[in-house]
């Protein structure tokens, strides 16, 4: 894992920032669990990077979230197409302490940009987005009854930030819908007992405090498709984004139950490159 931030921090340097003039500093979020730009938990509209709509952008980005008796690491990448398009890539490992077993997963993602821009159009940005996810070995996700080891994760996510809107700051808040069928994200598996697809509700909103610190919360609602309970997350979480070449960010992570270890929460810390 901390290979996997160093590899991050070397892209404090800047190098070839062909996107890194497009927007206003922040505005594109941080790095998604599962690859997407957004908040930690939740896909935002944005798109990753600073590209205008003739520019190309690149980030990769490490993450780790520790909790009572599990842990997760990811360590992923996104390209942003003229601020229209954008792919992701997602590895996550997922280590059980209480098996010494470690759950891997990888996410491929992408998002279209339907309408709008979050600072300047009237109405919010809209994007839609997909992200299919391959577990490495399904045995866990096997045994608790799951049906599929892979599953596609599709969203609408719409976004809109506002320039001093409380107390002179700007305030930026963001809402998802995800049709899912994914256990745990996926790192338990797809579906069982002939549950399917429900659409989850997801949200973010943050406080911009100045050009360089956000400071916001986050929910994710979850499906009920295995035995086990299946809590929604929540997050609480700031922003320290000091240029258009890097960011960090640290929160606190509440994931409820988790395969029956209750009160499943911890600390999150991310850091992102933007080329």
């Amino acid at each position: 894992m901390w290979k996997n931030l160093l590899r991050c921090a070397l892209l404090l340097v800047p190098s070839i920032a062909s996107g890194a003039d497009g927007k206003l500093i922040a505005t594109p979020g941080v790095s998604q669990i599962e690859g997407a730009a957004g908040g930690g938990l939740v896909p935002w509209a944005q798109l990753a990077g600073y590209a205008s709509r003739d520019e190309i952008a690149v980030n990769a980005f490490a993450s780790r979230g520790t909790l009572d008796d599990y842990s997760l690491d990811v360590f992923g990448a996104q390209i942003n197409l003229y601020d229209r398009l954008e792919f992701s890539i997602a590895e996550q490992e997922f280590h059980v302490d209480a098996l010494d077993l470690n759950i891997r997963q990888r996410v491929l993602g992408t998002k279209f940009r339907l309408y709008g821009d979050i600072v300047y159009s009237r109405w919010p940005q809209l994007s839609v987005g997909m992200q299919y996810k391959k577990l490495d070995d399904p045995l866990v996700a096997n045994l608790l009854g799951a049906d599929d080891d892979s599953g596609t994760d599709y969203y609408i996510a719409a976004s809109k930030l506002h320039l001093g809107a409380i107390a002179g700051l700007n305030w930026l808040w963001n809402v998802t819908g995800r049709y899912t069928e994914a256990n745990q994200i996926g790192l338990l598996g797809f579906g069982a007992d002939g549950e399917g697809y429900e659409w989850m509700f997801e949200a973010s909103t943050a406080i911009l405090f100045g050009r360089h610190i956000a400071v916001g919360v986050e929910y994710r609602q979850k499906p009920d498709n295995l035995g086990p309970k299946e809590d929604d997350w929540k997050s609480a979480f700031i922003a320290w984004v000091p240029n258009k070449y890097v960011s960090l960010t640290a929160g606190y992570i509440d994931l409820g139950e988790i395969v029956g270890a209750d009160d499943q929460d911890g600390l999150y810390l991310s850091i992102m490159g933007t080329f």
